[in-house]
């Protein structure tokens, strides 16, 4: 799906590591939430209450829940997901667009 149609979108910006991550929430219908979004190129550990799925717009990243060896890659078109309370890391290489669904 390219576009959301029938949405709420939230103004505030969600921002992250001094701007170099930044999203904005939209909010559903249903009660469903997802984050679009833009990393910029850098390492980042995030945590999470909800199980979320990232899926990767375009550029390209790799993951791992935090106390893994082995790191995932992800590219544009691609997703993976993350489990409920959480922490996660990524090593982005080149601007990264995303959107995140947070699953109930």
């Amino acid at each position: 799906m390219s576009e959301f149609t029938h949405v709420t979108v939230v103004k505030k910006a969600n921002i992250y590591f001094g701007g170099q991550v930044v999203s904005h929430t939209v909010l559903f219908a249903d009660g469903s939430k997802k984050t679009l979004g833009v990393m910029q190129a850098g390492e980042y550990e995030f945590s999470t209450g909800a199980a979320e799925n990232m899926e990767i717009l375009t550029g390209e990243l790799e993951w791992q829940l935090k106390g893994a060896t082995a790191w995932q890659c992800i590219k544009g078109g691609e997703n993976f997901d993350v489990p409920a309370n959480s922490v996660f890391l990524m090593k982005v290489p080149v601007v990264t667009d995303y959107c995140c669904s947070f699953i109930s």
